[in-house]
Protein backbone atom coordinates (compact mmCIF):
# COMPACT_ATOMS: atom_id res chain seq x y z
CA UNK A 1 0.00 0.00 0.00
CA UNK A 2 0.73 3.49 -0.41
CA UNK A 3 2.06 5.60 2.05
CA UNK A 4 -0.90 6.48 4.38
CA UNK A 5 -1.14 9.85 4.65
CA UNK A 6 -4.43 9.66 6.97
CA UNK A 7 -1.87 8.86 9.79
CA UNK A 8 -0.97 11.95 10.07
CA UNK A 9 -4.27 12.84 11.58
CA UNK A 10 -5.16 9.72 12.98
CA UNK A 11 -2.52 8.43 15.06
CA UNK A 12 0.11 9.36 18.48
CA UNK A 13 -0.52 11.61 21.37
CA UNK A 14 -0.87 14.73 19.90
CA UNK A 15 -3.81 13.76 17.39
CA UNK A 16 -6.09 12.45 20.68
CA UNK A 17 -8.21 15.97 19.82
CA UNK A 18 -8.22 14.63 15.68
CA UNK A 19 -9.60 11.75 17.23
CA UNK A 20 -12.09 13.22 19.07
CA UNK A 21 -13.68 15.41 16.63
CA UNK A 22 -13.69 12.30 13.82
CA UNK A 23 -15.71 9.97 16.34
CA UNK A 24 -18.22 12.95 16.55
CA UNK A 25 -18.49 12.52 12.30
CA UNK A 26 -19.69 8.81 13.57
CA UNK A 27 -16.47 7.12 13.51
CA UNK A 28 -14.97 4.58 16.08
CA UNK A 29 -11.37 3.12 16.04
CA UNK A 30 -11.51 -0.01 13.46
CA UNK A 31 -12.69 2.76 10.91
CA UNK A 32 -10.34 5.74 11.85
CA UNK A 33 -6.81 2.53 11.06
CA UNK A 34 -8.85 2.33 7.93
CA UNK A 35 -7.66 4.62 4.65
CA UNK A 36 -9.42 7.78 4.22
CA UNK A 37 -11.13 8.05 0.83
CA UNK A 38 -12.27 11.51 -0.43
CA UNK A 39 -15.75 11.77 -1.96
CA UNK A 40 -15.63 14.81 -3.94
CA UNK A 41 -18.50 15.81 -6.04
CA UNK A 42 -20.35 18.91 -7.77
CA UNK A 43 -23.81 17.58 -6.27
CA UNK A 44 -26.40 20.69 -6.40
CA UNK A 45 -29.77 22.25 -7.57
CA UNK A 46 -27.42 24.69 -10.44
CA UNK A 47 -28.23 22.51 -12.99
CA UNK A 48 -29.74 19.11 -13.86
CA UNK A 49 -26.41 17.68 -14.36
CA UNK A 50 -25.08 18.41 -10.96
CA UNK A 51 -28.63 17.22 -9.38
CA UNK A 52 -28.76 13.55 -10.96
CA UNK A 53 -25.11 12.96 -8.69
CA UNK A 54 -26.69 11.91 -5.21
CA UNK A 55 -27.65 8.16 -5.56
CA UNK A 56 -24.18 7.88 -7.67
CA UNK A 57 -22.26 9.91 -4.58
CA UNK A 58 -23.81 6.86 -2.17
CA UNK A 59 -23.35 4.07 -4.29
CA UNK A 60 -19.67 4.96 -4.59
CA UNK A 61 -19.30 5.10 -0.68
CA UNK A 62 -20.66 2.09 -0.02
CA UNK A 63 -18.63 0.76 -2.81
CA UNK A 64 -15.27 2.58 -0.77
CA UNK A 65 -16.52 0.76 2.58
CA UNK A 66 -17.21 -2.40 1.17
CA UNK A 67 -13.83 -2.67 0.27
CA UNK A 68 -12.18 -1.75 3.44
CA UNK A 69 -12.23 2.43 3.04
CA UNK A 70 -13.71 5.33 5.20
CA UNK A 71 -15.48 7.71 2.85
CA UNK A 72 -15.35 10.91 3.60
CA UNK A 73 -17.71 13.21 1.31
CA UNK A 74 -17.45 16.65 0.42
CA UNK A 75 -18.97 19.43 -2.36
CA UNK A 76 -17.35 21.48 -4.37
CA UNK A 77 -19.04 24.42 -6.80
CA UNK A 78 -20.38 23.80 -10.22
CA UNK A 79 -21.46 26.48 -13.31
CA UNK A 80 -24.20 25.89 -15.84
CA UNK A 81 -23.01 26.46 -19.32
CA UNK A 82 -26.98 26.57 -20.19
CA UNK A 83 -27.99 29.07 -17.83
CA UNK A 84 -24.35 31.88 -18.12
CA UNK A 85 -24.89 31.72 -21.54
CA UNK A 86 -25.19 34.96 -23.36
CA UNK A 87 -24.30 37.25 -20.04
CA UNK A 88 -21.61 38.23 -18.13
CA UNK A 89 -21.91 35.05 -16.01
CA UNK A 90 -19.89 33.12 -18.66
CA UNK A 91 -17.06 34.53 -17.55
CA UNK A 92 -17.24 32.53 -14.56
CA UNK A 93 -17.62 29.07 -16.26
CA UNK A 94 -13.67 28.53 -17.07
CA UNK A 95 -12.77 30.09 -13.97
CA UNK A 96 -14.86 27.42 -12.49
CA UNK A 97 -12.96 24.75 -13.49
CA UNK A 98 -9.67 26.02 -11.66
CA UNK A 99 -11.68 26.55 -8.61
CA UNK A 100 -12.65 23.10 -8.45
CA UNK A 101 -9.45 21.74 -8.98
CA UNK A 102 -8.10 23.91 -6.09
CA UNK A 103 -11.06 23.72 -3.81
CA UNK A 104 -10.35 19.38 -4.01
CA UNK A 105 -6.68 19.54 -3.42
CA UNK A 106 -7.26 21.97 -0.71
CA UNK A 107 -9.45 19.96 1.42
CA UNK A 108 -7.26 16.64 0.02
CA UNK A 109 -4.28 17.91 1.56
CA UNK A 110 -5.67 20.13 4.36
CA UNK A 111 -7.29 16.61 5.65
CA UNK A 112 -4.61 13.97 4.62
CA UNK A 113 -6.68 11.69 2.49
CA UNK A 114 -5.70 8.80 1.00
CA UNK A 115 -7.14 8.31 -2.07
CA UNK A 116 -10.22 10.21 -4.23
CA UNK A 117 -13.20 9.35 -6.12
CA UNK A 118 -14.47 12.54 -8.12
CA UNK A 119 -17.65 12.73 -9.26
CA UNK A 120 -19.30 15.25 -11.46
CA UNK A 121 -21.12 15.70 -15.12
CA UNK A 122 -21.53 19.47 -16.13
CA UNK A 123 -19.43 20.93 -18.68
CA UNK A 124 -16.54 21.71 -16.30
CA UNK A 125 -16.81 20.15 -13.05
CA UNK A 126 -15.26 16.70 -15.16
CA UNK A 127 -11.99 18.99 -16.71
CA UNK A 128 -11.74 20.38 -12.87
CA UNK A 129 -11.75 17.37 -10.84
CA UNK A 130 -9.71 15.52 -13.67
CA UNK A 131 -7.14 18.49 -13.09
CA UNK A 132 -7.55 17.82 -9.32
CA UNK A 133 -6.95 13.84 -9.64
CA UNK A 134 -3.85 14.62 -11.58
CA UNK A 135 -2.47 17.24 -9.12
CA UNK A 136 -2.62 15.76 -5.95
CA UNK A 137 -1.56 11.97 -7.70
CA UNK A 138 -3.18 9.57 -5.12
CA UNK A 139 -5.15 6.30 -6.14
CA UNK A 140 -8.08 7.86 -7.70
CA UNK A 141 -11.26 7.46 -9.66
CA UNK A 142 -13.38 9.75 -11.78
CA UNK A 143 -17.73 8.46 -12.51
CA UNK A 144 -19.13 10.67 -14.53
CA UNK A 145 -22.80 11.68 -13.52
CA UNK A 146 -24.44 10.49 -16.99
CA UNK A 147 -26.42 12.37 -19.73
CA UNK A 148 -30.14 12.69 -19.61
CA UNK A 149 -32.00 10.66 -21.64
CA UNK A 150 -33.28 12.55 -25.14
CA UNK A 151 -36.54 14.63 -25.07
CA UNK A 152 -39.69 13.70 -26.90
CA UNK A 153 -41.69 16.14 -28.88
CA UNK A 154 -44.98 15.36 -30.27
CA UNK A 155 -43.15 11.68 -30.23
CA UNK A 156 -40.29 11.80 -31.75
CA UNK A 157 -37.04 12.07 -29.69
CA UNK A 158 -35.07 15.54 -29.95
CA UNK A 159 -32.43 17.42 -29.00
CA UNK A 160 -32.61 20.17 -26.35
CA UNK A 161 -29.94 21.93 -28.69
CA UNK A 162 -33.14 22.99 -30.90
CA UNK A 163 -34.72 25.44 -28.25
CA UNK A 164 -31.33 27.40 -28.39
CA UNK A 165 -31.44 27.72 -32.28
CA UNK A 166 -34.97 27.90 -31.91
CA UNK A 167 -34.41 31.30 -31.04
CA UNK A 168 -32.50 31.95 -34.08
CA UNK A 169 -35.85 30.41 -36.02
CA UNK A 170 -37.71 33.17 -33.99
CA UNK A 171 -35.85 36.11 -34.79
CA UNK A 172 -35.78 35.07 -38.46
CA UNK A 173 -39.56 34.91 -38.98
CA UNK A 174 -39.71 30.95 -39.00
CA UNK A 175 -40.98 30.11 -36.17
CA UNK A 176 -43.13 32.25 -33.48
CA UNK A 177 -42.31 33.12 -29.87
CA UNK A 178 -45.05 31.20 -28.81
CA UNK A 179 -44.24 28.12 -30.65
CA UNK A 180 -40.91 28.07 -29.23
CA UNK A 181 -42.06 28.72 -25.46
CA UNK A 182 -45.01 25.72 -26.53
CA UNK A 183 -41.67 23.47 -27.50
CA UNK A 184 -39.71 23.97 -24.60
CA UNK A 185 -42.20 23.14 -21.94
CA UNK A 186 -43.03 20.25 -23.97
CA UNK A 187 -39.30 18.99 -24.10
CA UNK A 188 -39.67 16.96 -20.85
CA UNK A 189 -36.73 14.88 -19.64
CA UNK A 190 -34.85 13.61 -16.68
CA UNK A 191 -32.01 14.87 -14.90
CA UNK A 192 -28.53 14.46 -16.44
CA UNK A 193 -25.92 16.29 -18.61
CA UNK A 194 -27.09 17.70 -22.06
CA UNK A 195 -27.42 14.76 -24.55
CA UNK A 196 -24.92 14.59 -27.03
CA UNK A 197 -21.03 14.74 -27.96
CA UNK A 198 -20.84 18.21 -26.14
CA UNK A 199 -18.34 19.44 -23.57
CA UNK A 200 -19.93 17.10 -20.99
CA UNK A 201 -20.32 13.95 -23.49
CA UNK A 202 -16.86 14.62 -24.26
CA UNK A 203 -14.89 14.87 -21.20
CA UNK A 204 -16.45 11.44 -20.31
CA UNK A 205 -14.49 10.13 -23.61
CA UNK A 206 -11.21 11.53 -22.70
CA UNK A 207 -11.52 10.32 -19.05
CA UNK A 208 -12.06 6.96 -19.84
CA UNK A 209 -9.02 6.99 -22.73
CA UNK A 210 -7.03 8.32 -19.98
CA UNK A 211 -7.39 5.55 -18.09
CA UNK A 212 -9.17 7.76 -15.11
CA UNK A 213 -12.59 6.51 -15.00
CA UNK A 214 -13.23 2.45 -16.36
CA UNK A 215 -14.25 1.87 -19.68
CA UNK A 216 -17.52 1.94 -20.98
CA UNK A 217 -18.72 3.83 -17.57
CA UNK A 218 -19.67 7.32 -18.69
CA UNK A 219 -21.87 7.05 -21.98
CA UNK A 220 -24.70 5.39 -19.11
CA UNK A 221 -27.62 7.65 -18.73
CA UNK A 222 -28.05 9.47 -15.29
CA UNK A 223 -31.58 7.93 -15.19
CA UNK A 224 -30.22 4.32 -15.14
CA UNK A 225 -29.71 2.40 -12.15
CA UNK A 226 -26.85 0.60 -13.99
CA UNK A 227 -24.49 3.55 -12.66
CA UNK A 228 -25.07 3.38 -9.19
CA UNK A 229 -23.69 -0.88 -9.50
CA UNK A 230 -20.64 0.95 -11.80
CA UNK A 231 -20.49 3.63 -8.87
CA UNK A 232 -20.11 0.31 -6.27
CA UNK A 233 -17.89 -1.22 -7.90
CA UNK A 234 -15.07 1.17 -9.29
CA UNK A 235 -15.26 2.68 -5.95
CA UNK A 236 -14.49 -1.13 -4.40
CA UNK A 237 -11.57 -1.97 -7.13
CA UNK A 238 -10.03 2.12 -6.09
CA UNK A 239 -9.49 0.73 -3.05
CA UNK A 240 -7.64 -2.66 -4.62
CA UNK A 241 -5.47 0.14 -6.61
CA UNK A 242 -4.95 1.70 -3.50
CA UNK A 243 -3.56 -1.58 -1.74
CA UNK A 244 -1.63 -1.87 -4.76
CA UNK A 245 -0.01 1.18 -4.68
CA UNK A 246 -1.11 2.18 -7.72
CA UNK A 247 -1.87 2.66 -10.72
CA UNK A 248 -1.22 6.29 -9.64
CA UNK A 249 -2.77 8.79 -11.90
CA UNK A 250 0.29 9.92 -13.53
CA UNK A 251 1.11 6.64 -13.67
CA UNK A 252 -1.83 6.96 -16.25
CA UNK A 253 -1.81 10.43 -17.72
CA UNK A 254 1.39 9.95 -20.02
CA UNK A 255 2.24 11.65 -23.34
CA UNK A 256 0.35 8.04 -25.15
CA UNK A 257 -2.72 8.22 -23.14
CA UNK A 258 -3.31 11.98 -23.74
CA UNK A 259 -2.72 11.18 -27.50
CA UNK A 260 -5.42 8.53 -27.10
CA UNK A 261 -7.74 10.93 -25.62
CA UNK A 262 -7.35 13.28 -28.05
CA UNK A 263 -7.46 10.49 -30.81
CA UNK A 264 -11.00 9.32 -28.84
CA UNK A 265 -12.46 13.25 -29.14
CA UNK A 266 -11.61 13.61 -32.89
CA UNK A 267 -12.37 9.99 -33.85
CA UNK A 268 -16.32 10.85 -31.98
CA UNK A 269 -16.48 14.66 -33.36
CA UNK A 270 -16.07 15.77 -29.81
CA UNK A 271 -16.47 19.42 -27.89
CA UNK A 272 -13.82 21.89 -29.31
CA UNK A 273 -13.21 22.63 -25.37
CA UNK A 274 -11.14 19.24 -24.97
CA UNK A 275 -8.59 21.36 -26.47
CA UNK A 276 -8.56 23.40 -23.69
CA UNK A 277 -8.80 20.63 -20.94
CA UNK A 278 -6.47 18.41 -22.34
CA UNK A 279 -3.36 20.64 -22.31
CA UNK A 280 -4.83 20.99 -18.85
CA UNK A 281 -4.93 18.03 -17.47
CA UNK A 282 -1.05 17.08 -19.08
CA UNK A 283 -0.18 20.41 -17.21
CA UNK A 284 -0.94 19.32 -13.96
CA UNK A 285 1.57 16.40 -14.92
CA UNK A 286 4.10 18.24 -15.77
CA UNK A 287 3.75 17.30 -19.49
CA UNK A 288 3.55 20.11 -22.37
CA UNK A 289 0.43 19.61 -24.50
CA UNK A 290 -0.59 22.40 -27.06
CA UNK A 291 -2.96 22.70 -28.96
CA UNK A 292 -0.56 21.93 -32.25
CA UNK A 293 0.38 19.03 -30.93
CA UNK A 294 -3.36 18.26 -30.62
CA UNK A 295 -4.23 18.89 -34.24
CA UNK A 296 -1.41 16.60 -35.32
CA UNK A 297 -3.68 13.25 -33.38
CA UNK A 298 -6.60 15.27 -34.99
CA UNK A 299 -5.42 14.94 -38.05
CA UNK A 300 -4.14 11.61 -38.37
CA UNK A 301 -7.08 10.21 -36.86
CA UNK A 302 -10.64 9.44 -38.64
CA UNK A 303 -14.28 10.57 -37.90
CA UNK A 304 -15.74 6.73 -37.39
CA UNK A 305 -19.06 8.05 -34.61
CA UNK A 306 -22.27 9.53 -35.74
CA UNK A 307 -23.02 11.84 -32.69
CA UNK A 308 -24.40 14.94 -32.18
CA UNK A 309 -24.10 17.75 -32.95
CA UNK A 310 -22.57 16.59 -36.14
CA UNK A 311 -25.13 12.90 -36.19
CA UNK A 312 -28.03 11.79 -35.12
CA UNK A 313 -27.02 9.56 -32.29
CA UNK A 314 -25.69 10.73 -28.59
CA UNK A 315 -24.43 8.95 -25.87
CA UNK A 316 -27.26 6.87 -24.80
CA UNK A 317 -27.27 5.39 -28.16
CA UNK A 318 -23.22 4.92 -27.72
CA UNK A 319 -24.35 3.09 -24.93
CA UNK A 320 -26.36 0.60 -26.28
CA UNK A 321 -23.78 -0.53 -29.04
CA UNK A 322 -21.04 -0.42 -26.43
CA UNK A 323 -19.67 2.59 -25.33
CA UNK A 324 -16.65 4.50 -25.72
CA UNK A 325 -14.52 1.18 -25.89
CA UNK A 326 -15.93 0.44 -29.32
CA UNK A 327 -14.47 3.37 -30.48
CA UNK A 328 -11.49 2.90 -28.92
CA UNK A 329 -11.22 -0.84 -30.03
CA UNK A 330 -12.10 0.18 -33.13
CA UNK A 331 -8.82 2.56 -33.84
CA UNK A 332 -6.62 0.38 -31.54
CA UNK A 333 -7.14 -2.10 -34.49
CA UNK A 334 -6.63 0.65 -36.74
CA UNK A 335 -3.36 0.52 -35.14
CA UNK A 336 -4.21 4.87 -34.43
CA UNK A 337 -4.09 3.99 -30.31
CA UNK A 338 -1.07 3.40 -27.69
CA UNK A 339 -1.04 0.31 -25.38
CA UNK A 340 -1.70 2.48 -22.62
CA UNK A 341 -2.98 1.58 -18.74
CA UNK A 342 -6.60 1.59 -17.92
CA UNK A 343 -8.32 2.43 -14.37
CA UNK A 344 -7.59 -0.94 -12.75
CA UNK A 345 -3.84 -1.32 -14.51
CA UNK A 346 -4.62 -3.66 -17.04
CA UNK A 347 -3.47 -2.72 -20.86
CA UNK A 348 -5.85 -1.45 -22.54
CA UNK A 349 -5.10 -4.15 -25.61
CA UNK A 350 -6.16 -6.77 -23.32
CA UNK A 351 -8.88 -4.78 -21.94
CA UNK A 352 -10.86 -3.92 -25.36
CA UNK A 353 -10.25 -7.47 -26.36
CA UNK A 354 -14.00 -8.85 -24.90
CA UNK A 355 -14.94 -5.72 -26.75
CA UNK A 356 -18.00 -5.74 -29.88
CA UNK A 357 -17.41 -4.70 -33.22
CA UNK A 358 -18.79 -1.42 -34.47
CA UNK A 359 -22.25 -1.85 -34.86
CA UNK A 360 -21.80 0.50 -38.56
CA UNK A 361 -24.09 2.89 -37.90
CA UNK A 362 -23.84 4.56 -34.57
CA UNK A 363 -20.27 3.69 -34.63
CA UNK A 364 -18.30 2.44 -37.84
CA UNK A 365 -14.78 0.88 -38.72
CA UNK A 366 -11.80 2.55 -39.75
CA UNK A 367 -12.54 1.45 -43.25
CA UNK A 368 -15.92 3.29 -43.17
CA UNK A 369 -14.81 6.09 -41.80
CA UNK A 370 -17.30 9.01 -41.64
CA UNK A 371 -14.29 11.06 -42.73
CA UNK A 372 -10.69 10.27 -43.31
CA UNK A 373 -9.64 13.28 -40.05
CA UNK A 374 -11.29 13.66 -36.75
CA UNK A 375 -13.93 16.12 -35.88
CA UNK A 376 -11.68 18.93 -34.52
CA UNK A 377 -9.19 20.50 -36.97
CA UNK A 378 -6.38 22.87 -35.37
CA UNK A 379 -5.61 25.93 -38.10
CA UNK A 380 -3.18 28.07 -37.55
CA UNK A 381 -1.50 31.23 -40.06
CA UNK A 382 -1.46 34.76 -40.10
CA UNK A 383 -4.60 35.05 -37.97
CA UNK A 384 -3.99 32.85 -35.00
CA UNK A 385 0.37 32.19 -34.77
CA UNK A 386 -0.21 29.89 -32.10
CA UNK A 387 -3.26 27.98 -33.13
CA UNK A 388 -7.32 27.98 -33.02
CA UNK A 389 -9.87 25.15 -33.02
CA UNK A 390 -12.70 24.27 -35.31
CA UNK A 391 -15.30 21.51 -35.08
CA UNK A 392 -15.01 20.53 -38.68
CA UNK A 393 -17.41 17.76 -38.09
CA UNK A 394 -20.23 20.14 -37.52
CA UNK A 395 -19.81 22.16 -40.51
CA UNK A 396 -20.19 21.57 -44.45
CA UNK A 397 -17.70 24.06 -45.21
CA UNK A 398 -14.13 23.77 -44.70
CA UNK A 399 -13.00 26.59 -47.37
CA UNK A 400 -14.15 30.10 -46.23
CA UNK A 401 -13.04 33.49 -47.32
CA UNK A 402 -14.96 36.87 -46.83
CA UNK A 403 -14.61 40.33 -45.26
CA UNK A 404 -14.75 40.57 -41.05
CA UNK A 405 -17.07 42.37 -39.47
CA UNK A 406 -15.43 43.13 -36.33
CA UNK A 407 -17.08 43.61 -32.64
CA UNK A 408 -15.18 44.15 -29.25
CA UNK A 409 -17.50 41.71 -26.77
CA UNK A 410 -19.95 38.70 -27.36
CA UNK A 411 -23.14 40.90 -26.57
CA UNK A 412 -22.22 43.73 -29.19
CA UNK A 413 -21.88 40.35 -31.86
CA UNK A 414 -25.47 38.97 -29.96
CA UNK A 415 -26.99 42.28 -30.98
CA UNK A 416 -26.04 42.86 -34.10
CA UNK A 417 -27.13 39.03 -35.36
CA UNK A 418 -30.27 39.21 -33.25
CA UNK A 419 -30.93 42.31 -35.54
CA UNK A 420 -29.52 40.71 -38.93
CA UNK A 421 -26.99 42.93 -39.36
CA UNK A 422 -25.13 41.19 -41.27
CA UNK A 423 -24.26 39.72 -44.67
CA UNK A 424 -23.77 36.56 -46.53
CA UNK A 425 -20.60 35.94 -46.83
CA UNK A 426 -19.25 38.27 -43.93
CA UNK A 427 -16.45 36.81 -40.83
CA UNK A 428 -17.47 37.57 -37.75
CA UNK A 429 -14.62 38.89 -35.43
CA UNK A 430 -15.59 38.76 -31.70
CA UNK A 431 -12.28 39.31 -30.05
CA UNK A 432 -11.16 40.57 -26.18
CA UNK A 433 -13.48 37.10 -24.85
CA UNK A 434 -9.95 35.51 -24.54
CA UNK A 435 -9.29 34.01 -21.26
CA UNK A 436 -7.43 37.36 -19.74
CA UNK A 437 -9.26 39.70 -21.88
CA UNK A 438 -12.51 38.70 -20.71
CA UNK A 439 -11.65 37.19 -18.64
CA UNK A 440 -13.07 33.80 -18.69
CA UNK A 441 -12.65 33.21 -22.00
CA UNK A 442 -16.57 32.80 -22.81
CA UNK A 443 -18.49 30.52 -24.96
CA UNK A 444 -20.42 31.89 -27.97
CA UNK A 445 -22.94 29.49 -28.33
CA UNK A 446 -26.28 32.23 -28.22
CA UNK A 447 -24.63 33.47 -30.97
CA UNK A 448 -23.63 30.89 -33.28
CA UNK A 449 -27.14 29.08 -32.45
CA UNK A 450 -28.88 32.04 -33.42
CA UNK A 451 -27.09 31.85 -37.05
CA UNK A 452 -28.40 28.72 -37.42
CA UNK A 453 -31.21 29.06 -36.33
CA UNK A 454 -31.69 31.89 -39.30
CA UNK A 455 -30.34 29.48 -41.53
CA UNK A 456 -27.19 31.25 -42.13
CA UNK A 457 -24.59 28.58 -40.26
CA UNK A 458 -23.02 27.94 -43.52
CA UNK A 459 -23.34 31.70 -45.15
CA UNK A 460 -21.01 33.13 -42.28
CA UNK A 461 -18.26 32.81 -40.45
CA UNK A 462 -17.30 33.48 -36.85
CA UNK A 463 -13.83 33.42 -35.60
CA UNK A 464 -13.10 34.20 -31.67
CA UNK A 465 -10.34 34.18 -29.14
CA UNK A 466 -13.54 32.98 -26.84
CA UNK A 467 -14.55 29.57 -27.40
CA UNK A 468 -17.76 27.23 -28.26
CA UNK A 469 -20.12 24.99 -26.94
CA UNK A 470 -19.68 21.37 -27.88
CA UNK A 471 -22.94 22.08 -29.08
CA UNK A 472 -21.93 24.35 -31.64
CA UNK A 473 -22.73 23.74 -35.45
CA UNK A 474 -21.45 26.15 -38.32
CA UNK A 475 -18.34 27.95 -39.67
CA UNK A 476 -16.94 29.25 -36.04
CA UNK A 477 -12.96 28.85 -35.42
CA UNK A 478 -12.36 29.53 -31.50
CA UNK A 479 -9.65 29.60 -29.18
CA UNK A 480 -7.89 32.26 -31.52
CA UNK A 481 -4.18 32.59 -30.03
CA UNK A 482 -2.43 34.94 -29.10
CA UNK A 483 -5.69 36.22 -27.79
CA UNK A 484 -7.01 39.88 -28.29
CA UNK A 485 -5.30 41.02 -24.63
CA UNK A 486 -1.90 39.74 -25.75
CA UNK A 487 -1.82 41.86 -28.81
CA UNK A 488 -2.59 38.95 -31.11
CA UNK A 489 -3.29 39.54 -34.94
CA UNK A 490 -7.05 39.12 -33.69
CA UNK A 491 -6.65 42.44 -31.87
CA UNK A 492 -5.60 44.36 -35.09
CA UNK A 493 -8.38 43.29 -37.55
CA UNK A 494 -10.97 45.65 -38.90
CA UNK A 495 -13.94 45.70 -41.04
CA UNK A 496 -13.38 44.93 -44.51
CA UNK A 497 -10.13 42.96 -44.03
CA UNK A 498 -10.57 39.45 -45.70
CA UNK A 499 -10.06 36.51 -43.34
CA UNK A 500 -9.64 33.26 -45.57
CA UNK A 501 -10.28 29.85 -43.44
CA UNK A 502 -8.93 26.17 -44.54
CA UNK A 503 -9.54 23.46 -42.82
CA UNK A 504 -8.01 20.86 -44.97
CA UNK A 505 -4.85 22.71 -45.01
CA UNK A 506 -4.82 23.33 -41.41
CA UNK A 507 -4.64 27.13 -41.56
CA UNK A 508 -6.29 30.68 -41.33
CA UNK A 509 -4.94 33.82 -42.44
CA UNK A 510 -5.87 37.83 -41.73
CA UNK A 511 -4.86 39.09 -45.63
CA UNK A 512 -3.56 42.22 -44.72
CA UNK A 513 0.17 42.67 -45.69
CA UNK A 514 2.86 42.86 -43.38
CA UNK A 515 3.95 46.22 -43.38
CA UNK A 516 0.14 47.56 -42.49
CA UNK A 517 -0.22 44.67 -39.85
CA UNK A 518 3.36 46.44 -38.21
CA UNK A 519 1.56 49.78 -38.38
CA UNK A 520 -0.80 48.48 -36.39
CA UNK A 521 0.61 46.70 -34.34
CA UNK A 522 2.71 49.70 -32.98
CA UNK A 523 -0.94 51.87 -32.89
CA UNK A 524 -2.59 49.11 -31.03
CA UNK A 525 -3.38 49.75 -27.33
CA UNK A 526 -5.83 47.09 -25.39
CA UNK A 527 -8.97 47.26 -25.45
CA UNK A 528 -10.18 49.65 -22.03
CA UNK A 529 -12.45 47.83 -19.75
CA UNK A 530 -15.72 49.62 -18.34
CA UNK A 531 -15.56 47.90 -15.19
CA UNK A 532 -13.02 47.66 -13.18
CA UNK A 533 -11.69 43.75 -12.35
CA UNK A 534 -11.83 42.60 -8.73
CA UNK A 535 -12.60 39.47 -6.57
CA UNK A 536 -12.25 35.94 -8.58
CA UNK A 537 -12.26 38.04 -12.28
CA UNK A 538 -8.88 40.47 -11.19
CA UNK A 539 -7.13 37.60 -9.78
CA UNK A 540 -7.98 34.64 -12.62
CA UNK A 541 -6.96 37.69 -15.62
CA UNK A 542 -3.64 38.14 -13.26
CA UNK A 543 -2.34 34.24 -13.40
CA UNK A 544 -4.33 32.71 -16.36
CA UNK A 545 -1.85 31.49 -19.28
CA UNK A 546 -2.84 31.58 -23.07
CA UNK A 547 -5.94 28.83 -24.72
CA UNK A 548 -3.08 27.05 -26.51
CA UNK A 549 -1.77 26.06 -23.85
CA UNK A 550 -4.87 25.29 -21.40
CA UNK A 551 -5.62 28.55 -19.92
CA UNK A 552 -3.92 26.95 -16.65
CA UNK A 553 -3.52 29.20 -13.68
CA UNK A 554 0.00 27.76 -11.63
CA UNK A 555 3.41 26.12 -12.72
CA UNK A 556 1.45 22.45 -12.45
CA UNK A 557 3.24 19.30 -11.76
CA UNK A 558 2.86 19.68 -8.22
CA UNK A 559 4.88 17.13 -6.40
CA UNK A 560 3.40 16.76 -2.87
CA UNK A 561 6.08 15.24 -0.48
CA UNK A 562 5.43 11.75 0.63
CA UNK A 563 7.11 11.55 4.11
CA UNK A 564 6.68 9.37 6.76
CA UNK A 565 5.75 11.58 9.72
CA UNK A 566 5.32 9.73 12.57
CA UNK A 567 2.37 10.91 15.13
CA UNK A 568 4.99 11.54 17.45
CA UNK A 569 7.04 13.98 15.17
CA UNK A 570 6.72 17.86 15.91
CA UNK A 571 7.66 18.24 11.89
CA UNK A 572 4.72 19.61 10.20
CA UNK A 573 3.18 17.41 6.80
CA UNK A 574 5.02 19.84 4.47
Amino acid sequence: MTHRRSRTVTEGLERTAHRWQLRLTGLDDRALASPFVGVAHTFGEVSPCSLSLGTQIDAAKTGVEVGGGNAREFATISVSDVLTQNHSGMRFSLMSRDAIADSVEIVVRAQQLDALVGIGACDKTIPGLLMSIVRLNLPSLFLHGGSMLLPFWRGRETNPLSVLEGIGRVQSGEMTAAELDEFSHGMQSTLGACPGQFSSGTGGTYAEALGLAPLGSTTIPAAYTARQAVARRSAEQLLMNLRAGGPLPRDLVTRESLENAAAAVAATGGSTNAALHLPAIAHEAGIELTLKDLGEVFRRTPRIAALAPAGPYVPQHLNQVGGNPVVLKALWEAGLLHDTLTFDGSPLSTALSSVPEPDGQIVRSVAEALSPTGGLAVLSGSMAPEGSVMKVAASATRHFEGPARVFESEQSAFRAVRRREYSDGDVLVIRNEGPRGGPGMREILSTTSAIVGQGMGESVALITDGRFSGGTRGICVGHVSPEAADGGPIALVRDGDLIRIDADAGSIDLLVNEEELGRRSRAWTPHDRTAALAGAEEKYARLVGPAHRGAVTHAGGLVWPQEPLGAESDESDE
